[in-house]
């Protein structure tokens, strides 16, 4: 099949393309604007294979996008191109807005046109999946079941705001016209390729370059992580055998804190990477200092993945520790990725999200 991907020099979606190219004999049309957490170094083994087209395309230009329609015809959307971070929705949602929203919006009209005009062979096999997060659910108490797929919206940023809108949209639009949406939420991301603001990227980079480890508030923050490349695959299932109009939770049902998160890469990086011997520091935990937290911050996501895992037979392959450790590898084996980005992104800010 030939899929179209957005956002797919993105941290997720480059994560699919590259399994889509590497692992299939599906072709991908690679739709991104590349704005700063667009990154082609992301695709390595896949920019140049045969069966992998990049396009430089703005989700919010139904022109463009018409005409990448109509030329590469794809049988499959898995839509990711998003603003992602946010501390940059609280400090400007504007972008959010446009991208999230207004973007989505236009994604799924010009799809809608180009789906109507299929025959019914393809109409039918055609498929537009959704991909969102567990952040529109909102803040989760201590000792509360982890979110269902029934669970009801009550998004706390701009973010996880934008993104309950891109999901009352996408289902809207399969509700009105018929078009064969499936959505997924997924809990938090982490793993190689992924952008130095991130909680997890930001504490290996910062711990490496001997730079303070900010934590918010008391660290007790609880997220459910899930490793990217299980979650690529699981999105090429959803994509391709998700049933239209469904919605499906996909994490690893991993809760960490985030302070344990961040004392566990610097346990790890003592034996992995003991360069802060060299700079006078005695444990990579001293780096570790605790900041004013964010507004409106919540304290814990939790997903229920039992549908998704029931339906599809499919489980995560990696563990948190053993995810944790390839990632810290990766970090550790390609520097020169990362420290482009480091270098060309000044005062990059703390991250605690997806």
């Amino acid at each position: 099949m030939k899929f179209l991907v957005t956002g797919g020099a993105g941290f997720i979606g480059s994560a699919v393309v590259r399994e889509l190219i590497l692992n299939t004999e599906h072709s991908v049309i690679n739709a991104d604007c590349l704005t700063y957490a667009g990154n082609t170094a992301s695709l390595a083994g896949a920019w140049q294979h045969p069966r992998h087209t990049f396009c430089q395309v703005n989700i919010c230009d139904r022109q463009a996008l018409s005409t990448l329609f109509a030329k590469h015809q794809p049988d499959v959307v898995i839509h990711l191109a998003a603003e992602s971070h946010v501390d940059r929705s609280i400090e400007c949602s504007a972008p959010f807005i446009e991208s999230n929203i207004v973007g989505s919006h236009t994604l799924l009209e010009t799809c809608r046109h180009y789906w109507e005009g299929l025959d019914s062979i393809k109409s039918t096999a055609f498929r537009f999946l959704h991909v969102s997060t567990d952040e529109v659910y909102g803040d989760l108490a201590s000792g509360i079941a982890p979110f269902k797929e029934s669970t009801s919206y009550a998004p706390s940023s701009p973010y996880a705001a934008s993104k309950a809108a891109s999901d009352h949209l996408a289902r809207a639009w399969h509700r009105t016209y018929g078009l064969p949406v499936v959505v997924t939420n997924c809990s938090n991301n982490y793993g190689p390729y992924q952008f130095p603001e991130k909680l997890i990227p930001h504490a290996i980079i910062n711990a490496l370059e001997g730079k303070p480890l900010p934590v918010y508030g008391d660290g007790k923050q609880v997220r459910d992580w899930l490793y990217v490349e299980d979650h690529a695959q699981a999105l090429i299932l959803a994509a391709t055998q998700g049933q239209p109009g469904e919605t499906y939770n996909i994490g690893s049902h991993c809760e960490q804190p985030n302070l344990l998160v961040v004392e566990t890469i610097c346990d790890l990086l003592e034996e992995l990477a003991p360069e802060h011997k060299r700079r006078g520091l005695k444990h990579y935990r001293d780096l570790i200092t605790h900041v004013a937290d964010r507004p409106g911050h919540d304290k814990r996501y939790a997903i229920n993945a039992e549908k998704f895992q029931t339906t599809f037979d499919w489980y995560p392959a990696q563990s948190f520790e053993t995810g944790l450790s390839k990632t810290l590898h990766w970090y550790l084996d390609n520097r020169i990725w990362w420290q482009k980005l480091v270098n060309s992104t000044p005062n990059l800010q703390h991250p605690n999200t997806p």
